[in-house]
């Protein structure tokens, strides 16, 4: 496809322009899978899970429901677009040959930011989790090995990257689908809790205690926590085949995500109660415990801090690679377009590093509110993303379908039902807005996104005019 002309901009500022050109292209389909699932089965599982529960009751299901099929339908879009055109910017990429130049700037620095302050959620995570087992070790010492270590990592080679991500991911992934089975056998009775699933529903005001408020509150609680999986768009352009590679990788990987976190949330109201706090605040660990398995406990600890470090391993290289994206098309200091002999974008992973030493700095002087600050941080910058990714999707398919009638190769994956559902998608984007809106915190977090985005908008216009004045 060739990408619409931006007036006023030079050959190497059109979307595409010598893009990935130094990249390696050693990931294979299997690390675009379970780099997938490392990035979105993290802290908005482990962490936020109770959180949901506790905002919904059983009701969370619901509003787990909805706001996953949102997120199949937006991450279908996406991988008809990373399959037809694989780019390290993704979905920014997109968004400037749909949109225009200033989409693309706009949403991958939206994007980079958004990742940075996901970075400082996993790391803190860890340094918590590790603190609470030894506790004369400080959390920002913790903080500090994770930074070094997972940085270097990402510095050795995309390969080595890649092989990492898929060993963390294979961890996290088995440790859930044990806790399913184990909370299974209890619903079950095969290994005997007290009380009863329906009877304990009823106990604590049935299954949708805060009624629709609930589970609407709940929805504005889960739906961010499937962020992550967009990743697989970002790699793509390092995979040894990436058109098919891709395909591949997200035809499972958002049905795995669901059952994922539908199945465990159903295991966790089926045994906590949605007004127990203590159990909430680690209810994968409570699960366990209920069952008689003590050690088994402490080992989901252990999982829960290798899914953060494998969450916050794939999230430096989502940063790094957007930035270099940004770099290549001259929305980002040159500096960042720079590999090493490996095609590692160096320059971009020291900087996402330097950030998460930020993070290690606020864990010094904020550890027990600092979670709290960089999740409110976040805020609703990931509904601008899943927004723009869905318009220009609506944009580029008519164009795609061109490309691939002209050159002969169909498209390798098609979002299903285009335009209606992609439509559909919009419309259930803008409700999630509306809804947003009616929620205080909700509307503090999409205000201050708001702001962002103006800030980030005004920055694109002062250097779109510098550019013009100076060319």
């Amino acid at each position: 496809m060739t990408p619409p002309t931006d007036p006023g901009t030079t050959a190497s500022e059109q979307p595409g322009a010598g893009h990935d050109a130094q990249l390696a292209h050693g990931l294979r389909t299997r690390h675009l899978t379970m780099m997938g699932l490392g990035s979105a089965i993290g802290a908005g599982l482990f962490l936020g899970a109770g959180v949901g529960v506790a905002t919904a009751g059983p009701a969370v299901l619901v509003s787990y429901a909805i706001a996953g099929a949102l997120v199949v339908l937006v991450m279908r879009m996406l991988a008809e677009m990373a399959s037809a055109l694989p780019a390290s910017g993704s979905f920014s990429v997109y968004a400037e040959a749909a949109l225009g130049r200033w989409a693309g700037f706009l949403l991958g620095w939206l994007y980079w930011f958004t990742l940075i302050m996901v970075l400082g959620v996993e790391v803190t995570g860890v340094a918590g989790i590790v603190s609470g087992w030894w506790p004369d070790v400080p959390q920002w010492a913790v903080a500090a090995v994770v930074v070094v270590v997972l940085g270097g990592i990402n510095l050795v080679g995309v390969r080595q990257f890649g092989e990492s991500e898929f060993w963390f991911a294979a961890i996290k992934v088995a440790a859930i689908l044990a806790f399913l089975v184990v909370g299974v056998l209890i619903v079950l009775g095969i290994v005997p809790v007290s009380g009863s699933v329906l009877g304990y529903w009823a106990a604590h005001g049935g299954f949708a205690p805060a009624g629709w408020a609930g589970i609407a509150a709940g929805l504005l609680t889960v739906v961010f926590a499937f962020g992550g999986i967009e990743i697989v768009a970002i790699a793509a352009a390092e995979a040894r085949d990436p058109r098919t590679a891709v395909a591949r990788a997200t035809r499972t990987i958002v049905w795995r995500i669901l059952l994922f976190y539908v199945g465990s949330v159903a295991i966790i109201v089926a045994l906590i109660a949605w007004d127990d706090a203590a159990r909430l605040a680690s209810p994968f660990v409570s699960v366990l415990q209920m069952a008689g398995f003590e050690g088994g406990a402490r080992l989901m600890e252990v999982v829960v801090v290798l899914a953060l470090l494998s969450a916050f391993n794939a999230n430096v290289y989502g940063t790094s690679r957007m930035l270099f994206s940004l770099g290549q098309r001259d929305d980002a200091p040159a500096a960042t377009r720079r590999v090493s002999r490996r095609d590692v974008p160096w320059v971009a992973v020291l900087v996402s590093v330097f950030f998460g030493v930020v993070a290690v700095g606020l864990n010094w002087l904020l550890p027990a509110q600092i979670l709290t600050i960089l999740l409110n941080a976040v805020g609703s910058a990931l509904f601008v993303v899943w927004l723009l990714i869905t318009v220009s999707q609506l944009r580029l398919r008519p164009r795609l379908e061109a490309d691939a009638e002209r050159s002969g190769e169909p498209m390798r994956l098609r979002m299903w039902g285009y335009p209606y559902l992609t439509w559909v998608t919009l419309a259930g984007l803008v409700a999630l807005a509306g809804l947003m809106l009616s929620d205080p915190a909700a509307r503090a977090q999409l205000v201050a996104t708001a702001g962002l985005v103006v800030v980030i908008l005004a920055v694109y216009a002062v250097m779109r005019r510098v550019r013009r004045t100076a060319g």
